[in-house]
């Protein structure tokens, strides 16, 4: 007799990343609402979806960079 074990998969669920999602995140991490170009800044870095913990990670981390990378030349 041989025995099988069942191996559970985690998935993560993947979310948009809209600027109404990314606000939420950034009141709820940071206390605080971020500017347009910060939200634009991590919407080009995460792509259209993401889980939510890359999203608070990016939240996290836009506020550590400098302006310099987060707004775009004109």
């Amino acid at each position: 007799m041989t025995l099988t074990k069942k191996v559970a998969k985690i998935s993560v669920a993947k979310f948009p990343v809209t600027e109404s999602t990314l606000k939420k995140a950034a009141v709820r991490l940071l206390g605080q609402h971020l500017v347009s170009p910060e939200v634009q800044y991590i919407q080009r870095t995460l792509g259209s979806t993401a889980t939510q913990q890359q999203v608070d990670d990016q939240v996290m981390a836009v506020r550590k960079l400098a302006w310099s990378k987060i707004v775009l030349p004109d």
